[in-house]
């Protein structure tokens, strides 16, 4: 199993704790779209501080603004999750995934979670890169308007061989996607051993 196997899998399991919480909570809204308008802002170069990010995760799951401070769990567990995927954008190793359901479920479900993923990502981004999106490399603005086009697509399409293979081969592409963006809009961080060391 390679490396982006073994990330998968692990998010295939946070993807169950998030879900869980949505439940508990009675969101409307899907984990997935959630997730990804949080890395659409990361990968932006945006950094939320806590009650942006949770004003941000009781809008989108539909809570009133008092649940995050009602709710500890709730608290905790988004923080946690912040933290989790502005980590998983910086690490070396290229181990970010999008927060997706495995192959236990459905290709259609599977499928829904990922166009829900992407139009958050689409959401994040739009909110805070704004206008330096169009002064974007033309990869990373081909990189958008191919996430615009997998937005749209329908949750119809035909289980089978060659649908588990392309939406595999789909959710790579966004994986990396993703990945490019972070790298564009945000400057790698100097190494501690770089920084100015007073004597």
């Amino acid at each position: 199993m390679s490396e982006t196997d073994t990330a998968g899998t692990a998010y295939a399991a946070e993807f169950e704790r998030w879900a869980n919480v949505f439940t508990a909570h009675k969101a409307f809204s899907h984990p997935s779209e959630l997730h990804g308008a949080l890395c659409g802002r990361l990968a932006a170069g945006d950094r939320l501080d806590e009650p942006e990010w949770l004003f941000t995760v009781c809008e989108h799951m539909g809570l009133p603004e008092s649940a995050a401070e009602e709710g500890e769990d709730l608290t905790v567990f988004m923080n946690e999750a912040y933290e989790q995927a502005l980590a998983f954008l910086k690490s070396e190793d290229m181990s970010f995934y999008p927060l997706l359901p495995d192959d236990d479920y459905a290709i259609d479900q599977r499928l829904e979670a990922l166009v829900a993923w992407v139009r958050g990502f689409l959401e994040g981004m739009a909110l805070s890169a704004g206008e330096s999106l169009g002064q974007a490399p033309d990869e990373i603005r081909e990189l958008m308007e191919d996430m615009v086009a997998i937005s749209q697509v329908s949750e119809d399409q035909e289980p089978g061989d060659e649908g588990e293979q392309q939406l595999l081969e789909i959710v790579e592409y966004i994986r990396l996607g993703a990945l490019a963006v972070f790298t564009e809009f945000n400057p790698p961080e100097k190494p501690a051993s770089q920084a100015p060391t007073l004597h």
